[in-house]
């Protein structure tokens, strides 16, 4: 597999394969001249080998013109080109919430999640959005993600169909050694690499193959740095850190709401919740709506007021404050009555006032791939539903994945915690759609 801005001189595939030059030409933007100038510089650098530098001008187009995704597409090339995979997955990531879908920036992008171990998620790419990759770096692509089945399946099918070139016959045996499939491997290299050459082929293919070698055969497939200690893209550089006018107004509006969370529906019912949110205190300290009713609710059938269990826990509460000991109260103890039933369902309805936006996609079956993956990494979605709308925005279609079922306060803590990995995010009123939403209502919600 081909560097990306030279040959591969590792494995001389003869006519190199997956990545042919990434390079996106720069456009002057909002950024202007300098952004542009210095994006000029990195392609430059990248296309003579001179990483460093490229990384050094390609971070100066992003800070001179952040939303510009063609820049941030040569900032994650310079990335992977020195090795650092993280900081190129995280980069090549923000260039596609932006809008370049292009193929190269997807192909490279899995590269990068490969590199960093995360076989999932870069086959999951390659599956939902790859199909206009050339079918010998998709097959590779998906050999080096975990799939060597379905890329072997691939390239043989193209193969059978006429594309039988040397690109094409070198990536299906690299597939069939890491699938340990040796012997189709040596026939398939047989037919392009020189006799005395493909034993010594053979051998830096086992190398490579080895399970635990997944960011050594990439680099060596590369022809990049291995072992490189990344710590990720820096945070001046993140997407969440240089929010769009549509993110922009979102916030606004947050922040012009009047808080009325706490006024009560109904004057009645608040004249008979103290003695029983007393008891609350004393049982649990979670306000949350959940253990809410958790801790109130009691056993259908009535307790008897001298229940040993009961006695016990009212007579030490009232211990602290009188020296009498008291007798339990029953009637406290009770199934909630409908008033405290309708306070339960108040609490729930004033609490879940707020979505959670999480991303932005190009199609929705990426935005249902990404709330899952999104579940795994923030425990505090447990319980929520998905919702997906449809969206314009410049004239691009967008399917944004939400989080729903906050209160103001959990959807901001939760965007904070988001936002501090490096991610975009932010929150908003459920009833007031985001700039550029076409359906209001709930396109997709589950659990």
């Amino acid at each position: 597999m081909s560097r990306i801005s030279s040959g591969n001189r590792m494995l001389g595939f003869a006519a190199g394969t997956a990545l042919a030059g990434v390079l996106l030409s720069g456009c002057a933007s909002a950024g202007g001249k300098p952004a542009s100038l210095s994006a000029s510089r990195a392609e430059g650098a990248l296309a003579v080998g001179k990483t460093e530098k490229a990384i050094r001008h390609a971070e100066a187009a992003v800070m001179a013109d952040p939303r510009n995704a063609a820049y941030r597409a040569t900032l994650g090339s310079a990335y992977l080109d020195s090795g650092r995979f993280a900081s190129a997955a995280a980069t090549f990531r923000d260039a596609m919430q932006l809008g370049d879908a292009s193929t190269r920036t997807v192909l490279s992008l899995s590269l990068a999640l490969t590199g960093e171990g995360r076989f999932t998620e870069a086959a999951a790419l390659l599956n939902e959005q790859g199909n206009a990759i050339a079918t010998s770096d998709l097959g590779l692509a998906l050999a080096l993600a975990g799939q060597p089945g379905r890329g072997i399946h691939l390239m043989e099918n193209a193969i059978r169909g006429g594309e039988n070139t040397a690109k094409m016959r070198q990536n299906l045996a690299f597939a069939y050694a890491l699938a340990g499939r040796w012997r189709e491997a040596r026939l398939m290299a047989e037919q392009d690499v020189p006799a005395d050459q493909v034993s010594s082929r053979i051998e830096q293919w086992a190398m490579l193959a080895q399970p635990g070698a997944w960011q050594l055969r990439l680099a060596g497939l590369l022809d990049v740095p291995a072992g490189v200690i990344d710590t990720g893209q820096p945070t001046a550089l993140a997407l969440a850190n240089t929010p769009s006018i549509e993110q922009l107004a979102a916030e606004a509006a947050l922040q012009a709401e009047v808080p009325a969370l706490a006024v009560a529906p109904a004057p009645e019912p608040t004249i008979e919740l103290p003695p029983v949110a007393a008891t609350a205190a004393m049982a649990a300290p979670a306000v949350r709506p959940a253990s809410f009713e958790a801790a109130f609710a009691a056993p259908v059938a009535p307790v008897p007021a001298a229940a040993p269990a009961p006695a016990a826990t009212v007579s030490q509460d009232a211990a602290r404050f009188a020296p009498v000991a008291a007798q339990p109260a029953p009637a406290r103890v009770s199934a909630p009555s409908p008033v405290l039933a309708s306070a339960i369902q108040a609490v729930r309805q004033a609490e879940a006032t707020h979505l959670v936006q999480l991303g932005s996609f190009s199609s929705e079956q990426a935005a249902r791939r990404a709330w899952t993956i999104y579940q795994n990494r923030y425990p505090e979605l447990a319980g929520h539903r998905m919702v997906i709308s449809e969206a314009v925005v410049n004239g691009k279609h967008y399917y944004r994945v939400s989080a729903a079922g906050f209160g103001r306060s959990s959807a901001s803590a939760l965007c904070g915690k988001v936002k501090s990995g490096g991610e975009g995010c932010f929150a908003y009123a459920e009833g007031r759609p985001l700039p550029g939403a076409i359906d209001t209502g709930t396109r997709l919600a589950r659990r």
